[in-house]
């Protein structure tokens, strides 16, 4: 039985999703696997502490990320990669 993500991985894939330029949230939801609710709970939960920004335009929204997403991603790869080289993911 596969399990629930943590809320640092989510994070993490909503923000990979993202990473590629201005995205729209039906993109994010689907490379992030959450359903609408979810990614909007994140996305609120995201943009109130600086790691993305919205636009709105007549076409919709679009997110991107700060320079604290940007910092976040890197972390978590280092993160990631120090439990990885120590058996402990």
């Amino acid at each position: 039985m596969k399990q629930k993500r943590e809320s640092l991985q989510v994070i993490h894939d909503i923000l990979k999703a993202i990473q590629i330029g201005r995205t729209k949230p039906t993109h994010i939801m689907y490379k992030a696997n959450l359903s609408h609710q979810m990614l909007e709970q994140y996305l609120m939960e995201l943009i109130k502490k600086g790691v993305i920004t919205e636009t709105k335009t007549p076409k919709g929204r679009t997110y991107a990320l700060t320079d604290k997403g940007l910092g976040y991603l890197k972390e978590y790869k280092l993160i990631t990669g120090f439990m990885e080289s120590y058996g402990l993911d």
